[in-house]
């Protein structure tokens, strides 16, 4: 049971390690954002996914991890959470301290990733709403009758 705790926490804080290499890449696509840099935006959104592509690999391996805890103390995996686990290895102090460091550090960094993307989402938005305004408009400038018509008579 302690190696698939101290897997579970190498687990996790290699997935906290990558969600805290995501952090800079959001801020870095704000600016971009903002620029309008979309040769510049492609690129970083590659980076991103090959992140989120690791990412995946440890979500696997964690769900793995938990069914196998899960296997071991005779609990379903629907059943097993953070808390739960915790609960689960009592005597087992530095490792429950070890799985609450990870634990919250994970949820912060988490929330962190979540409110910049939802503000980059949120420029994006903008962003779209803007071009399509600026089609709109030129849209009925050209199908307005008299707009944008010149007279090229010297009489004014």
């Amino acid at each position: 049971m302690a190696s698939l705790i101290e897997e579970l926490i190498m687990v996790l804080g290699e997935e906290e390690r990558i969600y805290s290499e995501i952090i800079p890449l959001a801020e870095k696509k704000t600016r971009i954002i903002v620029k309008n840099d979309l040769q510049s935006l492609t690129s970083i959104t590659e980076e991103e996914q090959a992140l989120v592509s690791r990412i995946s690999k440890l979500e696997k391996k964690r769900q793995e991890v938990i069914r196998n805890i899960g296997v071991v103390m005779n609990k379903k995996e629907s059943e097993l959470n953070f808390l739960s686990i915790i609960n689960l290895i009592r005597g087992q102090e530095r490792e429950q301290q070890e799985l609450r460091v990870i634990h919250d550090k994970l949820k912060s960094t988490i929330s962190l990733l979540a409110m910049l993307n939802e503000r980059n989402q949120m420029l994006i938005k903008q962003s779209l709403e803007m071009i399509d305004f600026d089609m709109n408009l030129l849209q009925s400038l050209r199908t307005s009758p008299g707009v944008g018509q010149y007279n090229t008579s010297s009489e004014v």
